[in-house]
């Protein structure tokens, strides 16, 4: 017990954690970036021991600030990037604190932690017998980190990893096939020359990620304006533009075809936060997009979770506003201090060569793209690490001040994207033909990452959807235009199932999805209608059963105000529906639109249609489309489906005027309704004739129950069903529904649901 004591009291003067090799590191690596220096964020500083006693107290760790903040105790948790501390680093930072947090010297190194370059950088490609310099430096970190190099996966699932990558679909089984059969020992980098020749398939896939990058979206509509740039963006990535030609159009667009949208961002209407104004979206989607930087808390207040400040957020948006002179606002609150334009670095900054809008632009997109911009390339070459192997080379591909987990790789590979002109499809093929992209898929535990392999991936809501269409052939039909054409998923307006599985309504720029499981998730694949009703057509379709859509008789085509008149043949009609389709209303449920004059003729003569109806959801009464008054009208909610049952009357025809009422006519409203006539009823999906080959060949009708299922499996899982899953589909086959059943089933299964 004595000598206990004697220890007890002796350990504090000793000291049993050595703050030079164990603390210190912490503070440099996590604390220092932002904690350190003449302006340390919170004005909390870890550079000394006088100053970090203010969120220590020796002695006591439980009543640290210091230790509070870092497990979350005390408000937002420290650090707020890069993952938290380990249970064995905030330990010994108890430890440290219980022992009197005692502070030696560190030998001269410095508090500042790491320093994330700005100049480009290429190291020295490490020795090796492996071709490909990707793996040269992963071998390398492999053997510092005791790791053998692990044998890369068999053919059928590189294949399968590589069309979704580059395709966002399954390979077909017959592709499958084939490529299993290839003796060609260089048939993985054909494979991956074929996938990126196809111009129109891998910019249909990869238009998701930069819809996602560039909040651009299809069929969202917003109390605010906003504009596509959905044209330039699926040009340029079809005709594989250079990544910085596309962030100069995007930065400067003063060609008429240049994608303005981009900086003209979500204007939100009424009031709204000084940080939510157009040039400061402008400045936060730029520094996110092309630098990697969060510029969102810095455009309020200094930035609390990173070192960028109030004035540099505005120094950058006063090159994309109205005027060069803007007022820093802070928190709302006007400060009477003016800044001019400034880029957030100012060793790569290009000066306005004048005050003009056009010339501050240009000197942004000068800027951010110089050769000695080396951030620029660093921050897109990590976004596609991120996307190719589930983790980035910097963690957080929001923050790149961050350290990366191999730095040489990382630069060298900015370095070499940037020498071959910045090309997007080199930079796919140089990592997708490395060994380390083939590497088997492995679960991302812990917070001590080393990399092995790509982690598991769960499949994009997009690369779901569309493999369930190449899969059965059942795609959705884009219905903007006069005839509807077969369509990916991204063209069409997200669906419950595809936001449950992570589709952003993209009001803000959203660089990674959350790919965890969640209970809305599993309520949509297992019970929601959306992902039924197409598990059924495609059973169907794959059965060689599924009816022919009713064609219409009257199309109004897009309407948001005034009228048209219209005349059917009614002749033999049983049945008469009438549908008034959204296709773009903002508040659809304060959008009066209706039918006018409707009238048929029969044996009897002319006849009023809106006589024959006594549904609640139809109302009638008058309505304006426009100057023209209309007494009564048949007026039914937007994507209302109304049926009069007209057997036995022997009409013959139909007369009549639609359109959209002048109280409808708000911008906050913002009506766009589409009208349509039928004598059966319309299939919500189909109310237009489709033209059009598919986004990829429509698969067989397999009567045979064998083939049908071997024929499923390979297109769902890339390899035969082994004899225990046979017998069970087969069972499911038996029953009715059953292939449906089958389908859902395979769509559910892990093998499917992840890039493996």
């Amino acid at each position: 017990m004595r000598l206990l004591f004697v220890f007890a009291t002796l350990t504090p003067m000793f000291g049993a954690v050595d703050f030079a090799s164990s603390i210190h590191p912490i503070l440099a690596g996590r604390c220092a970036p932002c904690h350190s220096g003449a302006t340390p964020q919170a004005g909390f500083s870890v550079d000394s021991r006088e100053a970090i006693l203010r969120a220590v107290v020796p002695g006591k760790p439980d009543e640290s600030l210091l230790i509070r903040k870092v497990i979350g105790m005390a408000g937002n948790r420290m650090p707020p990037s890069g993952g938290n501390l380990t249970d064995a680093q905030v330990a010994l930072l108890k430890t440290w604190i219980a022992e009197g947090a005692a502070w030696t010297d560190t030998s001269g190194r410095p508090l500042s932690g790491w320093k994330a370059p700005m100049a480009p950088r290429t190291p020295e490609v490490p020795a090796g017998p492996m071709t490909n310099p990707v793996d040269k430096f992963v071998a390398a970190y492999f053997a510092k980190h005791l790791v053998q190099f692990p044998t890369p996966v068999g053919d059928a699932l590189f294949l399968r990893r590589a069309t979704l990558d580059l395709w966002g679909m399954t390979p077909s089984p017959e592709a499958t096939k084939a490529f299993l059969a290839d003796t060609n020992p260089a048939k993985r980098e054909r494979l991956i020359e074929t996938l990126l020749a196809d111009n129109t398939k891998y910019s249909e896939h990869w238009i998701s990620f930069w819809n996602d990058l560039l909040r651009n979206d299809q069929g969202v509509n917003y109390a605010g304006t906003r504009k596509s740039i959905t044209p330039w963006l699926r040009g340029a990535l079809a005709k594989n533009m250079p990544f910085d030609k596309m962030a100069w159009a995007l930065l400067d667009p003063e060609k008429p075809d240049d994608p303005d949208g981009f900086l003209i961002g979500v204007n939100w209407r009424g009031d709204i936060n000084a940080s939510q104004t157009p040039f400061m979206q402008a400045a936060q989607n730029s520094a996110q997009v092309f630098l990697g930087v969060n510029l969102k808390c810095a455009s309020c207040h200094d930035s609390f979770i990173n070192q960028y400040k109030l004035k540099q957020s505005y120094g950058l948006a006063a090159m994309f506003a109205d005027t060069g002179d803007l007022e820093l606002v802070r928190c709302d609150v006007k400060t009477g201090k003016h800044t001019g334009p400034e880029f957030l670095f100012p060793e790569v900054e290009v000066k306005p060569a004048s005050d003009s809008l056009q010339d501050r632009r240009r000197a942004a997109a000068q800027s951010f793209t110089r050769a000695e911009d080396g951030r620029f390339a660093r921050t897109l070459v990590n976004r596609y690490w991120q996307r190719l192997f589930g983790r980035g080379l910097v963690a957080n591909v929001d923050d790149m001040d961050a350290e990366p987990w191999n730095a040489d790789l990382l630069d060298w590979l900015a370095s070499d994207f940037a020498r071959h002109n910045y090309d997007l499809k080199y930079l796919l093929r140089t990592l997708m033909t490395s060994r380390a992209y083939s590497l088997p898929a492995v679960e991302a535990k812990g917070t001590d990452y080393v990399f092995s392999g790509p982690t598991l991936r769960r499949l994009s809501a997009e690369q779901f959807a569309d493999s369930l269409s190449e899969i059965t052939g059942e795609w959705r039909v884009s219905q903007t235009g006069a005839k509807a054409t077969y369509a990916r998923e991204w063209e069409l307006k997200s669906t419950p199932v595809t936001r449950a599985l992570g589709r952003p309504i993209r009001d803000q720029v959203f660089t990674t999805r959350e790919d965890a499981a969640t209970t809305l998730q599993a309520l949509e694949l297992v019970n929601g209608e959306t992902l039924a009703a197409s598990l059924r057509r495609s059973a169907l379709r794959l059965a060689g059963e599924l009816p022919a859509a009713p064609q219409n008789l009257f199309d109004s085509g897009r309407m948001s105000k005034g009228e048209k008149t219209f005349s059917v043949d009614l002749t033999g009609a049983k049945q008469l529906w009438l549908l008034i389709d959204d296709v773009g209303c903002y508040d659809p449920l304060r959008t009066v639109a209706g039918w006018a004059n409707l009238e048929a003729v029969g044996p009897k003569g002319p006849m009023k249609i809106a006589e024959l109806t006594t549904l609640a959801k139809v109302t009638r009464g008058p309505v304006a489309f426009g100057t023209v008054k209309h007494d009564d009208a048949i007026v039914a909610p937007v994507d209302a489906l109304v049926m009069f049952p007209i057997e036995g009357l022997g009409l013959t025809s139909l007369t009549g005027a639609v359109g959209v009422d002048e109280k409808s006519q708000s911008s906050d409203i913002n009506p766009n309704v589409r009208f349509f006539v039928f004598t059966d009823k319309p299939d919500r999906d189909r109310l237009l004739r489709v033209t059009g080959e598919p986004p990829a060949p429509l698969p067989p009708v397999v009567k045979d129950r064998k083939a049908l299922i071997e024929r499923l499996f390979w297109s769902a899982l890339s390899r035969s069903p082994n004899s225990k899953e046979q017998a069970v589909a087969a069972e499911f086959l038996s029953k009715q529904g059953g292939l449906e059943d089958l389908i859902w089933s395979l769509a559910m299964h892990p093998e499917f649901q992840y890039v493996r």
